[in-house]
């Protein structure tokens, strides 16, 4: 193996010395690297020779000395730095620094280029790795051999841990712990100093948010600080990913010993097997998850129509037969997912946000009045909500409530998605279950047809226009409502005035002069003289009960049909 001495020792480089932490003399070199970015530490290794001219620390005392500490922490060789060009010679700083951690601090010639000196340094260290990678070959069979035989991340963590000789604690994408596994003679214990509740976060957000989402970035593992009970925990962070896809992170709880170079390889490979039995996970996730979906399909789609066959497989999948039900259904939209190229990835993320609201809804389960059962489908989430039939129906205002606290806690915990929430009505048996799930997705077109500000809405806010929608061709629709209301509709568009949303307000609050000027922000005098305009055009003095029950169908009618086509047939009936 070549140290720093040998490397002194070098005829073909003659000239280079040692000008402090002559106690790392004996430091194993393996590659020579240059660095020349101030945010490349995360990419280092130990044993790893950097070489650099300076520029990127010239100016700066401050990077000066914290580069030294940095590659004294990362158990890299030395750092070489070639003179003359950006310093006449070596900081006196970095000098006390690289003694200070026993980091050797070498001065190379001007005449050398770095990668002559790179191409002649690995030469040498080309022997070294031959050794090492039959040893990784022996670590790695022994990860996929426990792989092979199933024992899952319980027992490659373990192996792991023992390997590099220091704690590990696998999570999840979301830094929810999966498992972790620790050492006797750790001085800092896990369990005294995280919260280790499977499933749950295991450390602040202030940490994970340092660690750069985007898994290009992260080529090797990224050494970060855990500041605990005035504690600074070195940890070491490495992705479990495939592709562009992240399936999880190691974090080595760097507690018992530093690691060496032979680690980090142990670590990167571990990783791959990691991201494997992840992949196999949720494999068998999906299927049961298929199972499960298949018997709600037919469910919610009415296919299911024999009472026994309903009870047994109610009972199977966690549904009283017995009970009364109402739907809800959630549509996430994410524009974002949508340009991106890599359809399987697009798939993981859309699933994994579906997946985080599932979560989220059981987490506010008791807001509900009622059993949960919650599952997603692509990009709806469907809440099915059981109540025993003695107990007393649940009221549209009640469902609304329960569905607006789902929706501002999605909201606030995937801010990069929007949700609309469509809720359909309670029915006596689970046999019409498919009726309410069928309303909620009306709802939701609803709300989208007419492009409301509304987020969350119940059926029976909409059960006009769906009655109307329906069951009446648009033709005769739109012919309903040029005889009633085609003088005001035609009067707003010739002269620009506002009569027809005048007239929504004046039923919307129950033909309440004084209320419905309050809601259009007008004087009384104004809405009550818009109110005789209305009269004059449409030659009604707005009392007769049949003619307002039409005029206000009229105005639904409005609402449901294109602008555009009420114009074109406004000049044909002329």
């Amino acid at each position: 193996m070549l140290t720093i001495k040998d490397l002194l020792q070098i005829k073909s480089i003659d000239g280079i010395k040692i000008v402090a932490g002559e106690q790392g003399i004996h430091n194993v070199v393996s590659i020579v690297n240059i660095i020349e970015n101030p945010d490349s530490f995360d990419w280092l290794t130990s044993n790893e020779l950097l070489l650099s001219t300076g520029y990127i620390f010239k100016d700066n005392e401050e990077l000066q000395n914290n580069l030294i500490k940095e590659l004294s922490e990362i158990n890299c060789s030395g750092l070489c730095i070639k003179t003359k060009r950006y310093f006449d010679e070596i900081p006196q700083n970095m000098i006390d620094q690289a003694n200070k951690y026993g980091l050797p601090l070498l001065e190379l010639p001007f005449e050398y280029t770095l990668s002559k000196v790179i191409a002649i340094i690995n030469e040498k260290a080309s022997g070294r790795y031959d050794l090492l990678n039959r040893k990784t070959l022996d670590m790695h069979n022994v990860l996929f051999r426990i792989a092979l035989e199933g024992g899952g991340i319980d027992r490659i963590s373990s192996e792991l841990s023992e390997m590099i000789q220091n704690p590990i604690i696998f999570l999840d994408r979301d830094w929810n712990l999966l498992y972790y596994t620790d050492l006797e003679h750790n001085q800092v214990p896990l369990e005294s100093y995280l919260d280790l509740s499977k499933n749950r976060p295991v450390f602040t957000r202030e940490f994970t948010d340092t660690v750069p989402k985007d898994i290009s970035k992260i080529k090797k593992s990224i050494k970060r600080i855990y500041y605990t009970r005035g504690l600074e925990i070195k940890c070491r962070i490495l992705p479990v990913a495939v592709a562009n896809y992240t399936y999880g992170y190691i974090v080595v709880w760097q507690t018992v010993q530093e690691l060496a170079e032979f680690d980090y390889i142990v670590l990167e490979q571990a990783s791959t097997i990691m991201a494997l039995e992840r992949i196999k996970a949720k494999e068998i996730e999906e299927v049961k998850l298929k199972i499960r979906q298949d018997f709600f399909d037919d469910l919610l789609t009415g296919k299911i129509t024999s009472r026994d066959t309903i009870q047994t497989l109610c009972d199977l999948h966690g549904l009283r037969s017995d009970y009364m039900y109402y739907c809800i259904v959630i549509t996430i939209e994410r524009s974002e997912l949508e340009t991106h190229e890599d359809m399987v990835v697009r798939k993981y993320e859309l699933d994994h946000m579906a997946k985080r609201c599932v979560d989220a809804v059981y987490e506010y389960s008791s807001r509900a009045d009622g059993d949960i059962t919650c599952f997603y489908r692509n990009n709806r989430v469907i809440i099915l909500v059981g109540q025993n039939e003695q107990r007393p129906a649940i009221t549209v205002s009640e469902a609304k409530r329960y569905a607006n606290a789902i929706h501002e806690t999605l909201t606030r915990k995937m801010k990069q998605a929007s949700f609309i929430i469509g809720i359909g009505r309670q029915y006596r048996t689970i046999h019409a279950l498919h009726k309410s799930f069928s309303e909620a997705h009306e709802a939701i077109r609803l709300i989208q047809k007419f492009d409301d500000k509304r987020e969350v809405s119940h059926f029976e806010d909409y059960s006009v226009y769906h009655f109307l929608d329906s069951n009446i061709k648009d033709m005769e629709m739109e012919d309903f409502f040029l005889k009633r209301l085609g003088n005001v509709y035609e009067h707003d568009q010739a002269h620009g005035t506002s009569f027809m949303t005048t007239l929504e307000h004046y039923f919307m609050h129950n033909q309440n002069v004084s209320e419905a000027s309050k809601a259009m922000f007008i004087h009384r005098n104004t809405f009550i003289y818009r109110i005789d305009k209305i009269k004059e055009l449409l030659h009604s003095d707005l009392k007769n009960a049949e003619e307002l029950l039409q005029i206000q169908l009229a105005l639904k009618i409005y609402r449901l049909l294109n602008k555009a086509s009420l114009i074109n047939n406004r000049s044909e009936h002329l």
